[in-house]
């Protein structure tokens, strides 16, 4: 799977896991070059608190573009730290 935006491959990887229609990608998947921490944080009744990234790409921004659960409930413990986006972000085979 590749998560493309701005016409930029930001992830690549074959191992993401799919949940509730969203893949997420492992941490070394992520091009860490595009992405900038951000201080927006939620919270899922069964995943925990999510921390979020914004994507900066030649200029342009994405705020708050990528999600990942830095301490999720046991519950998504296979998801710690991988990273899913929204907001125009295309993920494809």
């Amino acid at each position: 799977m590749k998560a493309i935006w701005n016409n930029t491959v930001i992830a690549d990887s074959n191992d993401t896991i799919e949940i509730e229609g969203n893949q997420y990608f492992p941490p070394d998947s992520i091009n860490k070059a595009y992405f900038e921490d951000s201080n927006k944080h939620t919270s899922c009744p069964w995943k925990g608190e999510a921390s979020y990234y914004h994507l900066n790409i030649n200029g342009d921004s994405n705020q708050d573009a990528a999600w990942y659960y830095p301490n999720p409930r046991d519950a998504a413990k296979e998801i710690k730290n991988y990273v899913a986006f929204w907001k125009g972000v295309k993920v494809q085979d």
